[in-house]
């Protein structure tokens, strides 16, 4: 969640929300922030070839900081670093993301269970409003409202979960998974369902319930895994 001092309200009682997304502490997290939304939503295509110099005058931030950032997406799989040729948004591969998912389904599932198991009353009426946001957005199916809580949640369950092990690897899959979501979602996504789907998981970490959690999570991957099946299945027939 971006940071703020609002209050998150849950069953008429308001509690000080305590996920604060901080601010980039440096100028290569700031680079790395901004490359990562425009490799993610697709404004730096799959398979454009990257400039430092253009970026950093397009960012306003120096070149230093753009290839430290860069460093880091390419540890992450969006850009490719090739000999002779320069630095390369990586390309978007179907097949990889299902393998992609085999690793997510037990990451998220143990960090689903740590996150119910470990989480502050504070932490545990967020993610209740967060479940309640998420029915809203499945009822109007508001897109840019859902992809905004999908991020909250993302965050906020690699905070509770405590396990700084599982944080970092799941970071390494986060911005693949969101552009592949980015890219196809308006083909073949149910909306109302994934929303759904989502808000489940975050009432079952919110009510403190690691089993209840865990199998939720694992609903969800479901549905992500059929969803990218559904994706590869269209993008044959095309």
């Amino acid at each position: 969640m971006a940071a703020r001092k609002t209050r998150a309200k849950t069953g008429g009682a308001a509690v000080e929300d305590p996920f604060i997304e901080q601010a980039p502490r440096s100028l290569t997290d700031r680079a790395y922030r901004a490359l990562e939304e425009l490799i993610v939503t697709l404004q730096l295509s799959p398979g454009e070839v990257l400039s430092e110099a253009a970026l950093s005058k397009q960012l306003g931030i120096g070149r230093t900081p753009i290839r430290e950032a860069l460093q880091r997406l390419a540890r992450e799989g969006l850009v490719q670093v090739l000999p002779r040729r320069g630095i390369l948004v990586s390309d978007i591969n179907v097949k990889s993301q299902l393998e992609l998912l085999r690793v997510r389904r037990e990451l998220e599932r143990l960090m689903a269970r740590f996150a119910a198991l470990r989480t502050s009353h504070a932490e545990r009426q967020a993610f209740l409003a967060l479940a309640d946001g998420m029915d809203r957005s499945a009822a109007t199916e508001d897109d840019v409202e859902f992809m905004r809580q999908d991020r909250s949640l993302n965050l906020m369950m690699a905070k509770a979960c405590r396990n700084e092990y599982a944080q970092k690897s799941m970071g390494l899959m986060h911005g693949l998974s969101r552009r592949f979501w980015y890219m196809h979602y308006k083909e073949v996504l149910d909306l109302p369902l994934c929303a759904r789907l989502h808000a489940g998981l975050a009432r079952a970490i919110g009510e403190g319930d690691p089993e209840k959690a865990a199998a939720a999570s694992d609903r969800l991957i479901d549905y992500t895994e059929s969803f990218t099946r559904a994706t590869l299945e269209a993008t044959l027939k095309g």
